[in-house]
């Protein structure tokens, strides 16, 4: 059984066979999906493919390219959707510094406030950070993000960082880049990571793994990811599945699935 740990399956690269496509995942192995948001009208998508498939779950959130759309009454409908069951967690959010809009201080001060919205929520976090490797860590540490435990998505940063955070009890989400010819710094993280502290996640339809980089990528390709993990811990794919299942049930606290 896989858990996708993160998805983005109301995204428009997947309007012309969504249906199809997530019929098909629990008959492949695909047991669990978390569809993440990264705006407020994705929020709104995401919560429908939550209340349409009893396998997906959703994270409400928005994603720091987006925050220049945040004000006060989006932050009272973030809080809202936050009630809802099937939402296990507060994400994406964090930084993002690759592109210079939305100004830093805008970012930081919505990923402050969205930190506290899953503190009082009582949900984890999905971090998302690009070329903020300090800010973000120090954020955290300041607003007490250990407290409120989560996972850093698409881990891009060195076995350093990747040290902080598991100090800080937070998962690391690891998916198709650790297959790319270039992913060497990944790899050295998966192989010092304790698998107990790795989740899988595609980010689809984005970072689909080698040999389909630079296609649309799908919760499908997944046990290609546990394959080459699998391989970097020298133990076998039913292994990393089995544990990384167990891990995402303890990230997104559903201990009665």
């Amino acid at each position: 059984m896989i858990f996708d740990t993160h998805a983005h399956y109301d995204d428009e690269a997947f309007d012309g066979d969504r249906e199809e496509l997530l019929g098909s995942l629990q008959n492949q192995g695909i047991k669990a999906v978390t569809n993440v948001a990264a705006s407020l009208k994705s929020c709104e998508t995401t919560l429908a493919l939550a209340e349409n498939y009893n396998f997906i779950y959703g994270a409400i959130g928005v994603h720091p390219s987006e925050t220049a759309e945040l004000d006060e009454n989006g932050m009272e409908r973030l809080e809202h959707w936050c009630g809802c069951k099937k939402i296990r967690a507060v994400g994406e959010i964090g930084l993002d510094y690759y592109w210079e809009e939305p100004d830093h201080e805008i970012q930081k001060k919505w990923f402050v406030r969205q930190l506290d919205l899953a503190r009082r929520s009582r949900l984890p976090v999905i971090i998302h950070s690009r070329d903020a490797a300090r800010d973000t860590l120090d954020i955290m540490k300041a607003e007490g993000a250990g407290e409120i435990g989560g996972v850093i998505h698409c881990f891009s940063y060195t076995k350093e960082m990747a040290r902080e955070y598991l100090n800080m009890g937070f998962y690391l989400g690891i998916g198709g880049v650790l297959t790319f010819k270039n992913g060497r710094k990944l790899v050295e993280v998966a192989e010092y990571a304790p698998l107990s502290s790795i989740v899988l996640e595609t980010d689809c339809p984005y970072l689909a793994p080698a040999p389909y980089r630079g296609k649309r990528n799908s919760s499908l390709n997944l046990g290609i990811v546990a394959q080459r993990l699998a391989e970097i811990k020298g133990t076998d794919r039913e292994s990393v599945e089995r544990i990384t299942w167990e891990n995402a049930v303890k990230l997104y606290r559903l201990q009665n699935l």
